[in-house]
């Protein structure tokens, strides 16, 4: 809640994660910006290089379809699709191919019924309601125990705890899929010949490596959020 960032405790909390989450952002930015420039050997377009390793792979089925936007490329397991920003889809650079590469991970993860990205995406409703619904819950309650000293508010604060935790769930679950798909992508891309020498390879790595780091960041926002409210119950329930 915007209040909330006139708390100094609070600041202290999220500090880290904040800090974490801007270097993430200027990580992704620098790879892309750096490997979004460089064509990869085989002068393959992100999409031309999807219908390659879709072939390879035996992806059969999946649909390709342009999205708009920067860096905004995923998969859709509900419609077998893979959306492509026009950078991704028309561009023949190294990090194109990472990328779209990334994207079919998740595609083979689907494909093969990986339990984490199933899990993940059916936990999806839930985190959809209790990333919004928790503060509104929490900021509830703590007004509750401070205006009237009621312990309707504490259950009110430690509801709203409850129902925020599961965007830390939800980000715990997608660190590891989203690090699978990356793997997956490395080795779809080096088996399959797209990469050519250890300069391209490290380039793919280091854009994979890059988007990744902004999972951890998130995973740690979410983390410290939820022990910011924690903390604050927890104050409370001792007055």
């Amino acid at each position: 809640m915007p209040f909330m960032f006139f708390d100094p405790t609070y600041l202290c909390f999220i500090a880290p994660a904040f800090l974490l989450m801007l270097y993430a952002q200027w990580r992704v930015r620098s790879a892309y910006s750096k490997w979004g420039k460089i064509a990869n050997s085989r002068h393959l377009t992100g999409a031309q290089a999807a219908q390659r390793i879709m072939q390879e792979n035996g992806l059969y089925g999946l649909g390709i379809q342009p999205i708009g936007g920067e860096l905004t490329d995923n998969y859709d397991p509900r419609s077998k699709t893979l959306n492509l920003s026009q950078g991704s889809a028309t561009g023949s650079s190294v990090a194109s191919l990472a990328i779209v590469a990334h994207e079919l991970g998740h595609a083979q993860q689907d494909a093969q019924g990986n339990l984490l990205m199933a899990a993940r995406s059916g936990f999806v409703p839930a985190v959809n309601i209790g990333s919004r619904l928790g503060p509104i819950v929490f900021i509830i309650g703590l007004f509750m125990t401070a205006m009237l000293s009621s312990s309707l508010g504490t259950i009110f604060m430690w509801a709203g705890i409850i129902l925020f935790s599961t965007a830390f769930f939800f980000a715990l679950l997608t660190l590891p899929v989203e690090l699978d798909a990356s793997n997956r992508a490395m080795k779809m891309l080096t088996t399959g010949g797209l990469l050519v020498g250890q300069d391209e390879v490290s380039g793919a790595r280091s854009v994979l490596t890059a988007a990744a780091l902004t999972y951890v960041a998130a995973m740690m926002m979410a983390l410290l959020q939820l022990l910011y409210y924690v903390f604050l119950a927890s104050g409370r329930r001792r007055r």
